[in-house]
C-alpha cells in the first residue's frame, strides 16, 4: 500500500470513528438543553434559583444522558436489541461513578451492541422452535448483567482514572494559562470534519462536570464559538474574488445564525493558508473565555450565536459575546490580509473544487451495521435501487458496473430496480440513504450500502477489497448487467428534445420544462410533471457531476406512454439544494428502452473529468445528441 493510500485509509478511519462518536451524543441533544435549561433556571446561582426544582436536573446528567448514549451506541451497532443490551451495560459504569459518565456509555453502549450481535450470529440459526423469545429475552438480560458488573468493576474504575488524568492535565494547562493552545489541534481538526466528534466526545465530558462543579465552563464555548469562522467568511465578503466572493454573505447567516459550521469549510480547503487566521482567531477567543471567566452552562448545539445566548448563565454574557467579537475580529483581520495579497484570478474552478473535497470527505458511502455476508462467500449480485428503478439507480449501477469492468472483477451481476422490487437473491443493495428504511424493509436478506449521490460515492472502494478477498479475479471480463440495455432507439431522445442555452430558474421550474417537453412529444400524460415535483420533495434527483435527472415517483408509471428523455442545459447552473446542476434530463422509462442512453451518460461522467464543462458550454443540441448516443 502506497504512502497516499495509507494517508487515504487513516484519514476514512477517523472520519468513520468521528460519525459513530458523534453518532451517539447528537440524537440526544435534546436531553443536554433540558439539562442545561434546568440548570440555567434553578440552580443557586440560576434565573430563577429554586432548591426544590433544581434536583431534577441531577438525575438527567447523571443517569439519563449517559443511558441514552449508551442505547444509542449499542444501537448503532445492532439495532434495538443492542441498545437495550448497551443500555443495560452502560447502567454498570454509571452505578460505579460519582461523576457524570459520559466516556464510559460510549465504550460500554457499542460494546453491549457488539457482543449481543456476536451471541446471536453464534447461535440464533440453532434456537429450537417456538423457543426464540424466550432465549432472546435471557441471552439479552444474562449478557447485560455480566457486562454491567464487567462496567462496575474494571471499566469504570479506569475510566475515572483517565477522567482525573484528563482532569489534571486540564487544570494545569488551565493554571499556566495554556489552555488556548488546544485551538491548533481544533481548528484543523473541524475543517476535517470532526468537529462533532471534538465537541461532543471530548469537550462534553469534561465541561458538563465543570459546570455541575462551577455552573459553567469555557470548554462548551471552545470549538462551538462561531467567531473564527465568521471573520474568514465576512473577509470573503470584502476581499474575496468571483463565486466565493459572492457565495459568502449567504454562508455567513447559515453560520451563524443557523449554526452550520461546516458552510464555512469549503472556502478553508479552496485556501488552506486561512488556517493561520482559524487557529489564532480560536486561541484568542479561549484566552478571552479564560481571562473574563465566561462559559456556557450546556453545550450549543447546533453552534449558532442564538444556541450560545440561550446557554449563557447570568453573569457570563460579557464574557461570552467577547470571546465570539475577539475571535471574529482576530479571524477577519488575518484572514483579509491573505485574501488581498492572493493572486488568485478569481474564477469557479477553486470554490467547486474545495466543494467537491468537502463532500468527498463527508458524504462517503455508508454501509449499514451488518455484515451479512459470510467471509469466503463470493459476492455475485449487487442490485442499485431507488424509488421508481428507472433514473439514478440505472445510471450509478452502470457507472459501478464500468468501474468492475476495469478492476478484472467476474461473475457479478450488478442491475438497478426499484426499491419494491429488490430481488430476494440481492447480496448487496446500494440505495440512497433517504430511502434506508424501505430499502432494508424490502431485502433484509442483503448488505446495504447508503449514499447521497449515485455517482459521487465511494461504493466502489467499499467493496473492491472485499471482492479481492470473497472472490478470485479472472481475466474474462464481467460484471455486466442480467438484463441488457436495449440497442439505442432514436425515439427516446430526439435532437428537438434537447434545449441549450437557457436561462437559471428554480430547480420547480426547471423539471416543469424537462416534463413538459415529455408531454408535448407524446412521451407521457400531463399528470406526469405533478409526479417528477413530488419525487423531487421526497429525494433530490441530483446525481452528481453537474447532472440532474428528474422523474415520476414509483405511483406515475401508469402516466408513461413510451420511454423518452428531455434534455435542458442551463450554463449558469439550476440549484437543488446545495448542488449545482448544469444539465437537466427529464426521464420517463418504460421497460429498458432508456437505459443505453443513460449508461452513456454515466460512462461519460465517470471517465471525462470535463463532461461537465463540456456539457454546460456545448453551442449546439447535435454536440449533446452525440454525446449521449454514441
Amino acid at each position: 500500500m502506497n504512502e497516499n493510500a495509507k494517508t487515504n485509509t487513516i484519514q476514512e478511519s477517523i472520519q468513520v470513528f468521528g460519525r459513530f462518536l458523534s453518532g451517539m451524543v447528537m440524537p440526544n441533544i435534546g436531553a443536554f438543553i433540558a439539562w442545561g435549561l434546568l440548570t440555567a433556571l434553578f440552580i443557586p446561582t440560576g434565573w430563577l434559583p429554586n432548591e426544590y426544582l433544581a434536583k431534577a436536573s441531577g438525575p438527567m446528567v447523571q443517569w439519563l444522558i449517559p443511558l441514552l448514549i449508551g442505547y444509542s451506541g449499542g444501537r448503532a451497532v445492532y439495532d434495538h436489541r443492542g441498545g437495550v443490551v448497551g443500555a443495560i451495560a452502560t447502567a454498570g459504569v454509571i452505578a460505579g461513578a460519582d461523576i457524570p459518565m459520559f466516556l464510559g456509555s460510549m465504550i460500554m453502549g457499542p460494546l453491549g451492541g457488539w457482543v449481543i450481535k456476536k451471541f446471536d450470529d453464534a447461535f440464533q440459526e440453532s434456537i429450537p422452535a417456538g423457543f426464540e423469545m424466550l432465549v432472546n429475552n435471557f441471552s439479552a438480560g444474562i449478557i447485560g448483567a455480566i457486562l454491567a458488573v464487567l462496567a462496575y468493576v474494571v471499566v469504570g474504575p479506569i475510566v475515572l482514572g483517565l477522567n482525573n488524568i484528563l482532569r489534571a492535565a486540564v487544570e494545569f494547562l488551565v493554571n499556566i494559562n495554556l489552555i488556548p493552545l488546544v485551538s491548533i489541534l481544533v481548528e484543523p481538526g473541524k475543517i476535517l470534519f470532526l468537529n462533532n466528534a471534538i465537541n461532543h466526545g471530548i469537550f462534553t465530558p469534561i465541561g458538563i462536570q465543570e459546570s455541575q462543579n462551577f455552573g459553567k465552563s469555557l470548554f462548551f464555548l471552545i470549538e462551538a464559538n462561531p467567531g473564527p469562522g465568521l471573520g474568514v467568511l465576512l473577509a470573503f465578503c470584502l476581499f474575496g474574488k468571483g463565486s466565493a466572493k459572492g457565495s459568502a454573505p449567504g454562508a455567513v447567516i447559515i453560520h451563524f445564525l443557523g449554526g452550520i459550521h461546516e458552510i464555512y469549510f469549503p472556502y478553508i480547503l479552496m485556501k488552506p493558508m486561512l488556517l493561520l487566521a482559524l487557529i489564532p482567531a480560536g486561541m484568542c477567543g479561549v484566552l478571552t473565555l479564560h481571562i473574563l471567566n465566561g462559559g456556557l452552562i450546556a453545550p450549543a448545539s447546533p453552534g449558532s450565536i442564538f444556541a450560545v445566548l440561550a446557554m449563557t448563565p447570568k453573569g457570563a454574557y460579557f464574557a461570552n459575546i467577547a470571546a465570539v467579537v475577539v475571535a471574529t475580529a482576530v479571524s477577519f483581520i488575518i484572514a483579509s490580509i491573505i485574501l488581498k495579497s492572493s493572486k488568485d484570478t478569481g474564477d469557479n474552478t477553486a470554490l467547486e473544487a474545495a466543494k467537491a473535497d468537502m463532500k468527498s470527505m463527508k458524504n462517503l458511502g455508508k454501509a449499514s451495521n451488518e455484515n451479512k455476508i459470510i467471509p469466503g462467500t463470493q459476492i455475485k449480485k449487487i442490485i442499485y435501487a431507488c424509488d421508481a428503478g428507472m433514473g439514478s439507480s440505472a445510471m450509478g449501477a452502470s457507472a459501478l458496473r464500468n468501474k468492475f469492468k476495469k478492476a478484472g472483477f467476474t461473475n457479478i451481476s450488478i442491475t438497478n430496480c426499484a426499491i419494491e422490487n429488490i430481488p430476494a437473491d440481492a447480496q448487496i443493495v446500494v440505495s440512497h440513504e433517504k430511502l434506508a428504511e424501505r430499502a432494508e424493509k424490502a431485502s433484509p436478506q442483503a448488505e446495504h450500502i447508503f449514499v447521497t449521490d449515485f455517482l459521487q460515492n465511494n461504493v466502489f472502494d467499499l467493496l473492491a477489497q472485499r471482492i479481492r478477498q470473497n472472490s478470485a479475479a479472472a481475466d474474462v471480463p464481467a460484471a455486466v448487467p442480467d438484463d441488457k440495455p436495449a440497442a439505442f432507439n432514436g425515439s427516446v431522445l430526439k435532437i428537438e428534445n434537447i434545449k441549450i442555452g437557457l436561462n437559471t430558474v428554480s430547480h420547480d421550474e426547471a423539471i416543469k420544462m424537462a416534463g413538459q417537453i415529455l408531454v408535448d412529444g407524446g412521451y407521457v400524460n400531463n399528470d406526469y410533471i405533478a409526479a417528477m415535483l413530488r419525487r423531487e420533495e421526497q429525494i433530490s434527483t441530483y446525481i452528481g457531476k453537474g447532472v440532474s435527472i428528474p422523474h415520476g415517483d414509483s405511483s406515475a408509471k401508469g402516466e408513461i406512454k413510451a420511454s423518452g428523455l428531455s434534455v435542458l442545459q442551463f450554463p449558469q447552473g439550476v440549484k437543488f439544494g446545495d448542488e449545482t446542476a448544469y444539465i437537466v434530463i427529464g426521464i420517463a422509462g418504460i421497460g429498458n428502452e432508456h437505459l443505453t442512453i443513460l449508461s452513456n451518460i454515466a460512462t461519460m461522467l465517470d471517465e471525462n473529468e470535463n463532461a461537465v464543462t463540456i456539457l454546460k458550454n456545448a453551442k449546439t443540441p447535435q454536440e449533446i445528441y452525440d454525446l449521449f448516443t454514441k
